[in-house]
């Protein structure tokens, strides 16, 4: 590895060609991707099913991630959750049995997500998007910030409950 790779995305100067805000959100999904990899990859199937203090575990971070960034995305392109969508929803709790699967899952939804984001360079941001049953107000704009954050913010979750996991193992 060299030493651009051990940056952040951001910080390698990488797709000069896409906008900023759409090449921050491409650059948050990678950064995703990099970090569950790295944080959450070597945990046990129990490791990424584990409950503690009543905090959500892993493989839900972990699918909810890929669940919403696909959710937030078809709010960002101008329409509204399938019926798919709603079920896999539903979804994110159940129980991991592969570690591997989950994050194949996870690598396959961003790298879908970051060419969806690609796809909505040179519409303009302040376009108006809804959210959600009751059609709550937006932006294209916010949308993306919004799932770029949102997916760096369950990242932070997932990593914080596999060092509590992992510190178990210790104790």
């Amino acid at each position: 590895m060299t030493k651009a790779t051990k940056r952040e995305p951001w910080l390698r100067g990488t797709l000069k060609e896409v906008p900023a805000v759409h090449r921050a959100v491409v650059h948050a999904f990678e950064l995703a991707e990099e970090d569950i990899t790295r944080w959450c990859g070597e945990l046990s199937v129990e490791e990424w099913n584990a409950q503690r203090r009543g905090v959500a575990c892993v493989v839900f971070h972990v699918r909810h991630i890929a669940g919403s960034v696909d959710r937030l995305l078809t709010y960002a392109e101008g329409r509204a959750l399938g019926e798919k969508q709603v079920a896999e929803l539903k979804s994110e709790m159940d129980a991991c049995t592969s570690p591997e699967e989950e994050l194949a899952i996870l690598r396959v939804a961003l790298e879908k997500a970051a060419r969806r984001v690609r796809a909505l360079v040179g519409q303009d941001l302040e376009a108006t998007r809804t959210v959600g049953r009751e059609l709550l107000p937006t932006t294209l704009g916010g949308l993306l910030v919004h799932v770029a954050e949102h997916t760096r913010r369950h990242v932070g979750q997932a990593i914080t409950t596999a060092k509590v996991v992992r510190a178990e193992r210790k104790a």
